[in-house]
């Protein structure tokens, strides 16, 4: 259904934001054919497809990670790989490698052979099992959208996106990702377990006859135009520095820092939580119908996009703090005003006295 007009917005505007709606909804509902549950994991893939980010999917194995991108690929006319991660994969075989061809008349030359980098979706499934030195790989495809590979510069098609899954860090077999890989990744999601009703409809589907077809429902012109209208929706200057303070609350011993930060956080999120944070809550607001962003969508979308680019100290991990603890204090920590930033401070002055 076509929502109404809002006065004062451009009909056109209005017409590109409801078909963004339609289409938003129209992969979920592809998606849902296949995955029980887990809408707030689908809305997380769905934000990083939209707004041209990357995703990554934490959870033990078994829960539907793998499946979930499998079908929002099924759901977009786009060029899809798979690459299983392992401990003996090399970079050569993702991103491709010089090979000796020889052609009809005898004469040999080298030849570039693509990896299965070279398409527009790709799932980096158990990405952790990897070496960083496999893992890096990737740096440069998902943050500049290209690959240097046999001396020269490769343009990557776009639009590209990386949706990695990985198993818990505490898993035998497995390989921290590198920081800096970690924060080319728009939202890492964590994937908990079904419940009784959830397991019951996956048995359901999984142990019967039960079938089901997905369909394409977009294609990548569609999705690269809406990535462009996101980025038109307003944020209001004291909004988007409540994203910037929430960002900066997460540097120990800085200005906007809480204690519980400054207690069992080491390093804090870079720029890149600030754009996160941004883009994603702009998504929130076109859902909700409205042209600019709220206090609310930034406080949706913060922990998301920020839970991967923060560190915990030595005491943290020594006392099981996980970053989603430490986020979640910041947030409600943070005020949204100005003047309520002044009577926090005053507070933290009095409090050191």
């Amino acid at each position: 259904m076509t929502q109404q007009n809002v006065p004062g917005v451009d009909p056109q505007i209005q017409a590109l934001t409801d078909q963004f709606r339609r289409d938003y909804r129209a992969v979920a509902a592809e998606i849902g054919k296949i995955i029980v549950g887990h809408e707030s994991i689908i809305d997380g893939v769905l934000t990083c497809l939209f707004v041209g980010g990357h995703a990554l999917l934490e959870g033990v194995p078994g829960l539907g990670k793998t499946a979930l991108i499998r079908a929002l690929a099924d759901a977009l006319n786009l060029k899809f790989n798979r690459i299983q991660f392992t401990p003996d994969l090399m970079p050569a075989d993702v991103i491709g490698t010089n090979v000796i061809m020889e052609n009809t008349q005898g004469q040999r030359a080298f030849q570039f052979m693509a990896g299965p980098i070279f398409s527009q979706i790709v799932l980096a499934d158990e990405i952790n099992r990897a070496t960083p030195k496999t893992q890096s790989a990737l740096l440069e495809a998902m943050q500049e959208k290209q690959v240097t590979a046999g001396g020269a510069i490769r343009k990557l098609e776009e639009p590209f996106f990386v949706m990695a899954t990985q198993n818990p860090l505490e898993q035998e077999g497995t390989y921290p990702l590198p920081e800096a890989q970690l924060d080319r990744f728009f939202f890492k999601l964590i994937v908990q377990y079904s419940g009784r009703a959830e397991l019951k409809t996956i048995l359901d589907r999984t142990t019967t006859n039960y079938k089901v077809e997905i369909k394409p429902v977009i294609d990548g012109a569609r999705i690269m135009a809406h990535q462009q209208l996101i980025k038109r929706v307003v944020i209001a200057p004291h909004v988007q520095d409540y994203a910037i303070r929430c960002t900066l609350g997460t540097h120990p011993q800085g200005i906007f820092a809480t204690p519980m930060v400054n207690q069992f956080l080491r390093v804090g999120a870079s720029p890149r939580a600030a754009q996160a944070i941004t883009l994603a809550s702009k998504v929130r607001a076109l859902l909700d119908g409205r042209f600019h962003v709220s206090f609310q969508d930034i406080k949706d979308v913060a922990i998301a996009a920020m839970r991967h680019r923060v560190i915990l100290n030595f005491e943290g991990e020594a006392e099981g703090i996980t970053t989603d603890m430490v986020l979640e204090k910041l947030i409600a920590e943070t005020p949204t005003t100005m003047e309520g930033e002044v009577e926090a401070g005053a507070s933290v002055a009095a409090g050191r006295r």
